[in-house]
Formats: structure tokens, C-alpha cells, sequence
């Protein structure tokens, strides 16, 4: 197939992009720089510039291809209502560009805070415009609804921790918050829960999901069901030779900013709806493995 990746030179995109290419797959990657234009021709794929905002040119692009995979979401957490809107317009585009086709649209969404406090599995959802009307599930429900005009959609939901060589999230983040405060916090009691997947793995479902899932399908990317937080501090502190602490829940905000939110969520996942229904089996290391393996600490070291 002839496939649309937006969000290719991203750290997901970066994974995603070759799994595509190894299986057969052409590649049309998205890139708003030069510098991401020459990566992605380096890396196989065609290019197509533009950003989520050029609507005309996501329709364009995805009329041409046989199938997308819309990976793009800009991670502004000081501007998310705004990041999940420019995000909904483009699903739209996305969307109206193959309403009738029959033709896959793979939509990456998130996992955290979709059933707090219990494991959440494929058929639940959150209360729609439970974190603003904008929100990135409202997004993915809006999506599903073109499964019925002839899309053959999917959501794949992403874990907090989509972990790997390179990684610059969350926990990167705490790794930075920790190594500053020359102590590593975790909320209240430690037991708090993250669902966490190798970066490989996610490219593999990515892929996947693709080639097979049926329309109206949702989809869990997770090979660690729940990580607790603690643990998760714990090897931060070890790594870095300072002491792990706990922080009360309302001190959170001060002492991990934008962080402490998404930190205090206990938020475990499990994904056997989607290991059934595409034969997805993880195969890369947990999270605390390759927190363990040292590469994290290098990088924010460098």
C-alpha cells in the first residue's frame, strides 16, 4: 500500500515509518522542516510538506494513498485545547478524504485517564468532555463515527510511556524534574499505575492495525498493563544517586509543573481485545527493563 504517515519524524513516526517500509509498504511522510523532509528521504519514504494546520493539503494526500496513519498531535500542554482542536479539524479532513473508499485510517489517541482506578480495556471511554470539550477521545469518537461512510477506521490508544532509545517524554521529563531537584518523587503512596509499550512494538501495531483491524475498532497499545509510579521513581533515583520520596497529591503541581497531573493518575490498561484480534504479542523490553538498561540517564547526561 501506498501509505500517509502524519507525525513521521517523531519519535513513534521514526519507528512506525520503517516497520511500513519493511513490510512492502510505500511511504507519503508529512514533514513541516527541511531538516525532517531530508531524514524522511533518507529513511525511504516520499515527502509531502505541510503541517496538521494545511487541511487542503491532508486531504490532498490522503486521496492519493491507499490507507493513513495519523500519528501528528502538537504536545503544547499549555495550549491543549488548542492542540486537540487543530487535531479534531484534521481527523476531519482526514476522514472526509476517504469517506467511501473503504480505505484504513489508523488514528493515534491516548490511554491515560480512560477508566482511572480500574484496568481499562478497548470498549470503555471516559465521559465524553471529561477533560474539555476539545479532548483528544472526543476526537477519536468523532473518527469512529465515519466507520458506518465507508472508512475503515481505527483508534489505537497510546500509553503515557511509549519508551525506547530517544524517548523525550514523560519520563525523560521526570528524569530531568528529578536530576534539578536532586530528589525523585513519586505521588502519595507510590502505587499510582502506568500502562507503558516499547516503541517498537507500538510500529508493529501501528502497522497492523493497517493492514487488518476492522473498521470501528479500538485498539490498546500496551505491554505493560501498570507500572507503579514508585517503582518507576525508584529506578530514576537509583540512576541518578538520589534519594526517591513521596509528594503529596496537592503538592504535585510544584513539584512536577505540567507533570504532576498526568503522575497522579492511576491509569492501568490491558490490551487483550487487540492481541486477539490482530495476533499482537509485545516482544521489547518493559519499562523498568529498559529504564534499567542505563540508556535514558546517558542521553539526559549528554
Amino acid at each position: 500500500m501506498r501509505v500517509f504517515v502524519t507525525g513521521a519524524s517523531g519519535f513513534i513516526g521514526g519507528a512506525v515509518v520503517p516497520e511500513l517500509l519493511g513490510a512492502g509498504h510505500e511511504v507519503l511522510a508529512l514533514a513541516r522542516s527541511d531538516a525532517s523532509a531530508e531524514a524522511l528521504v533518507a529513511a525511504g519514504a516520499q515527502v509531502r510538506r505541510g503541517s496538521l494546520e494545511d487541511l487542503a493539503g491532508l486531504r490532498a494526500a490522503a486521496a492519493e494513498s491507499d490507507g493513513v496513519i495519523h500519528l501528528a498531535f502538537i504536545h503544547d500542554f499549555s495550549r491543549f485545547e488548542h492542540s486537540t482542536q487543530v487535531d479534531r479539524r484534521a481527523i476531519e479532513a482526514l476522514c472526509g478524504a476517504l469517506e467511501g473508499s473503504d480505505r484504513p485510517l489508523v488514528i493515534a489517541s491516548g490511554l491515560l485517564g480512560v477508566a482511572p482506578g480500574r484496568v481499562a480495556t478497548e470498549r470503555d471511554w471516559p465521559e465524553a468532555g471529561g477533560s474539555g470539550t476539545g479532548s483528544r477521545q472526543d476526537s477519536a469518537r468523532l473518527a469512529l463515527d465515519y466507520a458506518p461512510r465507508g472508512v475503515r477506521i481505527s483508534v489505537l490508544r497510546l500509553p503515557p510511556s511509549v519508551h525506547g532509545e530517544g524517548d523525550h517524554g514523560f519520563v525523560p521529563a521526570l528524569i530531568e524534574i528529578a536530576r534539578s531537584a536532586g530528589v525523585s518523587g513519586y505521588v502519595g503512596d507510590g502505587s499510582h499505575r502506568w500502562p507503558a509499550v516499547h516503541r517498537s512494538d507500538a510500529a508493529r501495531l501501528f502497522r497492523l492495525a493497517l493492514e487488518q483491524a476492522p473498521g470501528g475498532s479500538v485498539l490498546h497499545a500496551v505491554g505493560d498493563e501498570g507500572v507503579p509510579v514508585g517503582e518507576i521513581a525508584g529506578v530514576i533515583g537509583r540512576h541518578l544517586g538520589v534519594p526517591t520520596t513521596p509528594v503529596a497529591p496537592e503538592e504535585a503541581g510544584e513539584r512536577f509543573g505540567w507533570l504532576g497531573h498526568f503522575f497522579g493518575v492511576d491509569s492501568p490498561a490491558a490490551a487483550q481485545a487487540t492481541r486477539e484480534l490482530l495476533g499482537w504479542e509485545p516482544a521489547g523490553p518493559g519499562l523498568l527493563e529498559d529504564l534499567e538498561a542505563g540508556h535514558y540517564f546517558r542521553t539526559q547526561a549528554a
